[in-house]
């Protein structure tokens, strides 16, 4: 794992091949700012052009993931979103590596769409979801009205977004919102644990996967069958694809080239 800088707004550490991402405003139960979203969106940068890196995580520092927008630094005139990523510096735009959100504490309004933003969720026992903003005569507009009957049945969806209400993290598990429960404090672990399992497959094939998961609810249903071809045929051509098969027939871990 990298050394760590303490002092930043937001962490990053590497660890086989997952880039770790943390908020690091504990004090502020790691509310978002605008050097917060400016740096959130410079990890989503570097894991895009970082070849080596095939996943990521984003979690929160001190016993919390996220609060949402820094209302101190909004009332003081600051916008907390990047042009082209929006708020946060990613839910606009997350990145097209698969990206894992690791949820201790409460990710409560902006903090929740920062979650539905990544790819999978893993959460503590004790932690809390919710879009609270309709309590405050506001409007959940970073995402999370658009993810959320994405995730969970419209139904159920409706009614945790106009009631405001807080959710526990075991009921999300139970809707499959959440990927896995953990104990406190082992949500970043046990993320890790699954971003491992993502980042020793072929990064071509992993990308092509996500990419083709992410788009194909809007394609023509005509055309899917060629949009997914034109997106999974040059990995079928590629070299890590003949490394995958190699690897299989001579009973040995592959060895990714990315090419």
């Amino acid at each position: 794992m990298t050394q760590l800088t303490t002092e930043a707004p937001v962490l990053t550490s590497v660890v086989d091949g997952v880039l770790v991402v943390t908020i690091n405003r504990p004090a502020a139960r790691n509310a978002i700012d605008t050097a917060t979203a400016v740096a959130i969106g410079a990890a989503m940068d570097r894991l895009e052009s970082d070849s080596s890196l095939v996943s990521g995580i984003l979690t929160g520092a001190g016993n919390t993931f996220c609060a949402g927008m820094d209302l101190k630094a909004f009332l003081a005139g600051e916008r907390p979103s990047i042009p082209g990523r929006g708020f946060a510096g990613i839910v606009e735009q997350p990145p097209t590596k698969p990206l894992i959100a690791a949820v201790e504490g409460y990710a409560i309004a902006g903090g929740f769409e920062i979650a539905l933003a990544c790819d999978m969720i893993v959460a503590a026992e004790d932690a809390r979801f919710g879009l609270p903003e309709v309590k405050r005569g506001l409007v959940a507009a970073g995402g999370g009205l658009i993810r959320l009957p994405q995730r969970i049945p419209y139904h159920l969806a409706m009614e945790w977004a106009l009631s405001g209400e807080l959710v526990p993290a075991t009921r999300a598990y139970e809707v499959s919102l959440v990927n896995r429960l953990t104990a406190p404090g082992a949500a970043v672990d046990v993320a890790l644990d699954l971003a491992r399992t993502i980042a020793a497959n072929g990064p071509l094939a992993v990308a092509a996967t996500k990419r083709t998961v992410v788009e194909s609810s809007e394609w023509p249903r005509a055309e899917m069958f060629d949009r997914q071809r034109a997106i999974s045929e040059p990995v079928r051509a590629s070299e890590d694809a003949k490394e995958g098969a190699r690897a299989f027939k001579e009973k040995r871990p592959p060895r990714w080239q990315g090419i």
